[in-house]
């Protein structure tokens, strides 16, 4: 059983940067892809970036690229999200999830582990 931890979540104006992370634990870190996902106030929870078990390939949606940059250092069971040029419409709570798959997929129903979620606000 794998658990994820995030932090660094909080309050920050337009324009500006945070960066997430998630720790795991319980599981063999660098066998899982692994994602974040996020969840705005009154929609679904929706897709944003992945990794492969190696970092060697990443995947974001379009409205994040250019943006958020994942990465993922697996001597330290851990992945991150670098999210700059933060908007409004950015605000939400971040999850991680794992998936003990080779193959980055967007959808909710296939990754195996999430986390608690983490708040991200973008607000003047």
């Amino acid at each position: 059983q794998v658990q994820l931890v995030e932090s660094g979540g909080g309050l920050v104006q337009p324009g500006g940067s945070l960066r997430l992370s998630c720790a795991a634990s319980g599981g063999t870190f660098s066998n899982y892809v692994m994602a974040w996902f996020r969840q705005a106030p009154g929609k679904e929870r929706e897709f944003a970036a992945a990794i492969s078990w190696s970092g060697g390939t990443t995947y974001y949606t379009d409205s994040v690229k250019g943006r958020f940059t994942i990465s993922r250092d697996n001597a330290k069971n851990t992945v991150y999200l670098q999210m700059n040029s933060l908007k409004p419409e950015d605000t939400a709570v971040y999850y991680c999830a794992a998936r003990a798959r080779v193959v980055i997929v967007t959808k909710i129903a296939l990754y195996d582990y999430w986390g608690q979620g983490t708040q991200v606000t973008v607000s003047s």
